[in-house]
């Protein structure tokens, strides 16, 4: 199981393994709402919101220009009840909760499905607040569109083999484009050298030699760990490496972007075995 599925599945169980449970009351009316929905339950629906809560969407009119709608509680509920023969199943892919207070709010991913049909997808933006009954949902502004969106959990962590193999592949091939491209703007790449810190389009520029030959240098990965943030919006890794400078390690941090994940920070490093550090220690001072 992926780690977005676990969390958009799974977060309120997660929650009540660590100290502060809101996380978990938190998120419990959004799951409260889409169980409702897919049951047909009114009622459960209902109890999800504060008394005055809102909905809104947010999209891109017919002629182009941004529009802001806003929808009715009652009707939407009225909605939900009403006997229809296709489930109404929003599967969310993400969670990001935070918490101040009274205050919550939550980003979360989705998909839509009547019955197996996928209509469309977007964010769910929503407000909740802690009242003498708990959490309540006060607002939801959703986006909506028909374009990218996913019909099934992607394998996040799959993704991201599959980034930093064709990484240190696209150096090995000497294939500028692709090498830079897995990286971010900003990113940052850190060599063995202490004077070796360069941001990408530094890094581009002084290896531009290097990647004019068949092969600019040949990493091969090996022993990977990933770990993700619980927005899963942010991974970090560590993977020992097989170079012509004997074994190494590499690790660093990714981000979700809308074009998929990308390099943001990788930090090269030559492995020296302890019962070698004195000898290295002696050869560095001279």
């Amino acid at each position: 199981m992926s780690r977005l599925l676990f969390l958009a599945l799974f977060l309120p169980a997660l929650s009540l393994a660590q100290p502060d449970a809101e996380p978990e009351a938190a998120y419990a009316p959004i799951r409260q709402l889409f169980d409702g929905m897919r049951a047909g339950d009114s009622t459960m629906v209902r109890h999800a919101f504060y008394p005055g809560a809102r909905l809104q969407s947010a999209f891109t009119g017919r002629d182009g220009k941004p529009s802001l709608s806003e929808g009715s509680i009652d009707e939407f509920v009225k909605a939900v009840g009403t006997p229809h023969e296709e489930q109404w199943d929003e599967r969310i892919w993400s969670s990001d909760i935070r918490i101040d207070g009274q205050l919550a709010t939550a980003w979360t991913e989705y998909s839509f499905f009547l019955g197996d049909k996928l209509l469309h997808c977007g964010v769910n933006a929503f407000h909740l607040f802690k009242s003498e009954d708990g959490w309540k949902i006060t607002q939801i502004t959703d986006t909506r569109r028909r374009e990218g969106c996913l019909s099934e959990e992607p394998d996040e962590a799959a993704a991201i083999h599959k980034l930093l193999d064709g990484w240190h592949r696209a150096a090995a091939k000497a294939d500028a484009d692709a090498f830079f491209g897995a990286m971010t703007p900003d990113g940052i790449y850190l060599g063995t050298d202490a004077s070796e810190r360069w941001l990408r389009d530094e890094l581009r520029e002084w290896s531009r030699p290097f990647f004019e030959r068949d092969k600019a240098w040949d990493f091969t990965p090996s022993e990977r760990q990933l770990y993700f943030s619980d927005d899963g919006r942010t991974a970090w890794f560590e993977e020992k490496l097989a170079t012509w400078m004997g074994p190494c390690r590499g690790s660093g941090i990714l981000t979700h972007t809308p074009d998929g994940w990308k390099i943001r920070h990788y930090n090269l490093a030559v492995l020296v075995p302890n019962e070698k550090m004195q000898g290295f220690i002696e050869l560095m001072k001279q």
